[in-house]
Formats: C-alpha cells, sequence, structure tokens
C-alpha cells in the first residue's frame, strides 16, 4: 500500500465526534420535562442525545445523575432568568412582580419547549419509589420560593411593600399562582390565557403587598 494511500485512508476516517455534554443535557431536558422521569428510559435518551450508553454512564453515572444534571440545566437556563427580571434596578416592585410572571407565562407556553414547568410536570408524575428524586424537585421548587421571598423582602425593606405584608405567604401565592399556569398550560392553554390570570393577580397586587393591616380604621360617625 502506497504511503499517499494510507494518508488518504486515515482523512476518510476522521475524528470520532467528541461528547457535546451540555446537547446532550438539553435533548435530555427536554425528553425528562415531556414524558417524565420514569416513563423516560435509558435506551429513549441515548436515542434522543446520540451519545452511546458508555458514555453517558460515565459521564452522569446513571439515570438518575442525568435527569439531577438536567434539573440543574434547567435552573440555569430558566429559573436563573427569572431571577435578573426580579433585580431590575429600574423597575418598581410591581413592575418587577409582572415581568417576571409574564415572562414565566411565555415560557410555559413556547412553542419550541414541552408545556408547562419541568420541575412541575415531572414532580407530579413520580411514584414513591422514586423518593430521593422527588426530594431533589422538591428542593428546587424551595429556591424558587425562597428566590421569590428574598425579592420582596428586599423591597419591603426599601418601602415598597407594607411592613404588615407576610412575605413568606406572598412568596407561596405566587408560587401557588405559577404551578397553576404550569398545569393550565400542560392542558393546552395559551400564552394569552396565562397572561390575562397575570393581570388578574397584578389587579389586586396592590392589596396583596399592602395587606390590609396596617390601615387606619374607619371612624364611625356619631
Amino acid at each position: 500500500m502506497s504511503t499517499e494511500h494510507v494518508v488518504s485512508a486515515k482523512k476518510g476516517r476522521g475524528r470520532p465526534k467528541q461528547f457535546d455534554r451540555d446537547d446532550a443535557l438539553d435533548k435530555a431536558l427536554e425528553l425528562f420535562w415531556r414524558h417524565g422521569y420514569e416513563a423516560t428510559s435509558l435506551a429513549d435518551l441515548v436515542e434522543a442525545t446520540g451519545a452511546k450508553a458508555p458514555t453517558l454512564y460515565g459521564e452522569f453515572g446513571n439515570k438518575e445523575g442525568l435527569f439531577r444534571a438536567a434539573a440543574e440545566r434547567y435552573m440555569t437556563k430558566f429559573a436563573e432568568r427569572g431571577r435578573a427580571l426580579l433585580t431590575n434596578p429600574n423597575c418598581t416592585v410591581s413592575e418587577a412582580t409582572e415581568d417576571f410572571m409574564r415572562d414565566t407565562a411565555a415560557l410555559y407556553t413556547d412553542k419550541n419547549l414541552p408545556s408547562g414547568c419541568f420541575l412541575i410536570c415531572t414532580s407530579a408524575a413520580l411514584s414513591s419509589q422514586s423518593d430521593d428524586v422527588a426530594q431533589m424537585l422538591r428542593a428546587r421548587h424551595h429556591f424558587q420560593e425562597n428566590m421569590l421571598a428574598d425579592f420582596l423582602r428586599a423591597r419591603q425593606a426599601k418601602g415598597d411593600i407594607s411592613p404588615a405584608a407576610d412575605i413568606a405567604t406572598l412568596a407561596k401565592y405566587l408560587m401557588c399562582i405559577m404551578q397553576g399556569m404550569a398545569v393550565q398550560a400542560r392542558d393546552g392553554a395559551t400564552q394569552e390565557e396565562l397572561d390575562n390570570i397575570v393581570s388578574t393577580l397584578m389587579a389586586v397586587w396592590p392589596e396583596l403587598t399592602s395587606a390590609g393591616k396596617n390601615k387606619a380604621p374607619v371612624a364611625e360617625e356619631a
């Protein structure tokens, strides 16, 4: 075999495709988001990511490890963008809250993504056999609730929210609205319909942030 032929053969074979961790996580995230943790098999993940099983095992350990990494990917890509909206120094507390909630509505109904919220959708489909995964997802839920509470407390300290407002309850209330919107989106609600829910929230926002507890009582007529 000539030297020229050997060189040509080596060029033809090319280098093996390098494993792209972020791309694999994005594809695994979408699969878990759409079908849930338990209904997604390793074979499904291999097909979706284009990586071989030994590669996935070597990178993430097992399916649970890949799911945990996908959950972190979700938090980095989507939950953190919510934090940026809440901490926008150019917005009032009501404007930042509205921007955050409308961005949530847009995310839940994004045509390029599975509908609803990854954390809520995957939590709802878990059995008792996946308790470790359930605990991890609950921790992510608490992270979001704490993020809202931190935002509200910071604005309360600046005087933008009444000192009488119950911040912990208000943060939990916002989380309940978000969870409800996620379920509605999963059932086919449009972004416009979710935006109407946000509009209803903002209509009562002044009352929620004053709590009504610090208002002076109306004097009765003699």
